[in-house]
């Protein structure tokens, strides 16, 4: 078996190479160089399951901390999580402060740090951890560092996120050195942002992380096939990138089952459909199965009803079928885009943009 050094297919791991996201990455960096409160600091990624948001936020954080920032890496917005967040800026920052005790507010004791970034007891026992970021803020800052906090996963109707946003928001209002890039599903950013408690957030940047190019993907599967000497031809090739669909998950799957399976100096057209009907029915199991489950049964009848099209749908037409109303079906239509499940494409039409959702849909039936 050959030794795959190139491909990592699985959720959250960190691929060798990063295909067709440099651009988004150069912005991100160069917004962590704007004036702090600058909309550039503050940016929301958005991105169906497998396009590559967690992989973003690792190498943002890679890429801050060579710019100098001290980075909370990636954190689940899960319960806990700015308790976690207070930790992460400890362990990055220690390093940029001295031993020294140092005082905050003017008293020793319930505002102090005792040692570097380690608070005092008081603090410890008594204090919130939006007052903790608060104090790690301020004194990082008198370093002279910035700090950039990444969350991944975005929870829609999380007093976790509202309590992060509030103090963020109170941090800026200070003119502290700090930006905020978090991600999530679309459903979750859309609820999110609709959140009364959160409309600072509406001037935040969004960034939705679309489908990888085609040619981009082919230029990568030539590549490391030539690395790892799979005999593929120009024509499976492009096929491979083709099946990948721009989806970043799928390309790893796909490159990692032609990579396994490949023998000697030609790639056979048996082992390389092999290879890709294995990574397709992985990718249902993990993306396809994921993204219904989330979703309600009238949500998963409307997209059924879209997959005997092939393509694009009529609003009109799936309303007939389901045997609703055209503002019925509306509803549907709207909570599906905005869970980014569909994509409008043109007036009154919409099609599936999860990749081989469609497919799936129709085996089903």
């Amino acid at each position: 078996m050959r030794k795959d050094t190139i491909f990592s297919p699985a959720f959250g791991n960190r691929p060798t190479y990063l295909v067709g996201r440099e651009s988004v990455l150069e912005d991100l960096c160069l917004g962590l160089e704007s004036m702090p409160g600058s909309k550039e600091r503050s940016t929301v990624l958005l991105g169906q399951r497998g396009s590559g948001k967690t992989v973003l936020l690792w190498e943002l954080a890679d890429r801050a901390a060579a710019q100098g920032f001290v980075v909370a890496s990636p954190t689940i917005a899960s319960d806990g999580m700015l308790a976690r967040i207070v930790e992460k800026i400890q362990d990055a920052g220690t390093r940029f402060v001295s031993d020294a005790p140092h005082v905050s507010g003017g008293t020793v004791g319930v505002f102090s740090f005792e040692v570097g970034l380690e608070f005092s007891r008081d603090v410890e026992q008594t204090k919130s951890a939006q007052f903790k970021l608060t104090q790690l803020l301020r004194r990082l800052s008198k370093q002279g560092r910035g700090v950039l906090i990444l969350v991944d996963e975005l929870q829609a109707n999380s007093q976790d996120v509202r309590e992060l946003v509030a103090v963020y928001q109170e941090l800026i209002g200070e003119g502290l050195n700090v930006a905020l890039v978090m991600a999530g599903l679309p459903g979750a950013v859309s609820a999110t942002l609709n959140d009364r408690v959160l409309t600072f957030l509406n001037r935040a940047r969004k960034v939705s992380l679309g489908p990888l190019p085609t040619m981009d993907v082919e230029a990568f599967y030539a590549s490391a096939f030539g690395k790892l000497k799979v005999g593929a031809s120009s024509a499976q090739v492009l096929r491979a990138a083709q099946t990948a669909q721009g989806s970043p998950y799928l390309m790893q799957l796909v490159g990692h089952g032609i990579v396994l399976r490949a023998e000697g100096d030609t790639l056979s057209d048996e082992t390389f459909d092999a290879a890709v009907a294995s990574a397709r029915r992985e990718f249902e199991n993990d993306v396809c199965e994921t993204t219904l489950a989330a979703l309600s049964d009238m949500d998963v009848r409307f997209l059924c009803e879209m997959a005997l099209d092939e393509g694009e749908s009529s609003t009109a037409r799936v309303a007939e079928r389901l045997d609703v109303t055209v503002d019925y079906a509306q509803k549907y239509r709207k909570r599906l885009i905005d869970a980014g499940v569909l994509e409008s494409s043109g007036w009154g039409k919409v099609r599936i943009c999860v990749p081989l959702l469609e497919g799936y849909l129709r085996e089903r039936q």
